[in-house]
């Protein structure tokens, strides 16, 4: 696609893509590494160990995970026009419940709207809706509407940590649920013509292997669900360790919070030309080629992250670790698309966002306690390289298996 034909692509699809993007930054409100900005915030404020904080993020995680089983659904029935709005009121209410709450027993809740409305739908009706809307250029669109993640990485983390210095993080919430209830009408406005998830299986869908449409109870009995399951698992579960205790890791390691933080940019523009790389070499070679090995580059940069000492070292760990990072924002979305078809991808994907949100759920709740009985947080880092390079073998197993059936 010539520099001329992108321009035109985008124009010709500036609506959807702007949905899509739009959705995407919204979610960070509800992503860990937004979330955890405020770690030392809310520990403090409700005396809270590290071990505690975990376990009640973990718990409203994965309670959000268990509900995004039914909810995900929901994607192959509405309209994204009208299901994202009630999603946005949702994050709204989320975000305004962490300003608000005073007790700590009601923390888990309010963690569960945020990451349910945030992290769970926005992504995931963003998501659905690139991959049954697009089916050439389906990896193109996947990354250009996964350019929200990367702006929210990019503006939020220093510009919410550099306000903290001037205002109660309270008021910053209240700030993050103003800020989703402007994209509301917005959202509404760029999908005035947007068609139903039945009319648009009809006319654009594509087939899976054996060349039908798969339902998620078959995919469910398919090894090849399960073979991909560590892979969905470990990207959401350790890189969100990461950003949740990034805090405690620049204490562990004698940087400051904000010496970490600003390394964030370098870290999202590499994932960002990750993203636009593997979305177009999805484009012309297929999932099938690409899956087994991308998350080698995350093995390495978890063990770099857990050996260096030095800030400069950590930026290295970050770039390579944010090569996978870019990657996982294209291909797993397009995978299941490819190898099930997308009339009920809706469904699909969301038991495929349960377990990611799942792993969400498990690594700040297994990482906090390993921390808290002893074990660094340097050393668990090296065990996670380990556990990498073991998914990868899992895809490439299950992969090499169904790929004939393509």
């Amino acid at each position: 696609m010539s520099a001329f034909d992108f321009r035109q692509y985008l124009v010709q699809n500036r609506t959807w893509l702007g949905a899509g993007v739009l959705l995407t930054f919204l979610s960070c409100f509800g992503q860990t590494f937004f979330i955890s900005i405020f770690a030392g915030e809310i520990r403090a404020t409700f005396g809270l160990s590290h071990g505690a904080w975990g376990g009640i993020y973990s718990l409203g995680t994965m309670a959000s995970a268990l509900v995004m089983i039914w909810a995900g659904a929901l994607t192959d029935i509405f309209r994204v026009r009208v299901l994202g709005p009630w999603v946005l009121i949702g994050l709204v209410l989320a975000a305004l419940a962490m300003a608000l709450n005073q007790r700590v027993l009601l923390l888990p809740l309010v963690i569960f709207l945020l990451r349910l409305f945030g992290q769970g739908m926005s992504t995931h009706i963003a998501m659905v809706a690139m991959a049954r809307w697009f089916t050439a250029t389906r990896g193109r669109a996947l990354s250009i509407a996964t350019l929200g993640f990367a702006a929210g990485e990019i503006i939020l983390p220093v510009s919410f940590v550099a306000a903290m210095t001037v205002l109660d993080w309270r008021v910053l919430w209240v700030i993050a649920a103003g800020t989703t209830v402007l994209g509301i009408p917005l959202l509404y406005t760029l999908l005035q013509h947007e068609r139903t998830p039945q009319s648009l299986a009809e006319a654009y869908s594509s087939t899976g292997m054996e060349g039908r449409h798969w339902t998620r109870k078959q995919a469910l009995t398919h090894p090849l669900f399960w073979l991909m399951a560590p892979a969905l698992l470990g990207p959401s579960a350790f890189v969100t360790a990461f950003f949740f205790h990034q805090v405690h890791l620049a204490e562990v390691k004698g940087w400051t919070h904000l010496q970490l933080v600003s390394l964030f940019p370098a870290y999202t523009g590499v994932s960002m030309l990750a993203m636009f790389a593997s979305g177009w070499a999805l484009d012309r070679w297929g999932t099938a080629r690409m899956m087994p090995g991308f998350q080698l580059p995350m093995a390495l940069g978890f063990v770099l992250l857990g050996s260096v000492g030095s800030i400069t070292g950590a930026l290295v760990g970050l770039v390579i670790l944010s090569l996978t990072v870019g990657a996982n924002s294209t291909l797993p979305a397009a995978f299941w698309a490819e190898f099930y078809g997308t009339k009920h991808i809706g469904a699909i994907k969301a038991l495929a966002t349960a377990l990611m949100v799942l792993g969400s759920a498990i690594g700040p709740g297994l990482t906090g306690v390993l921390i808290d009985i002893g074990i660094p947080l340097e050393t668990q880092f090296i065990w996670i390289g380990g556990y990498f390079v073991l998914s990868c073998l899992s895809v490439w197993v299950g992969v090499r298996k169904a790929a004939p059936a393509l």
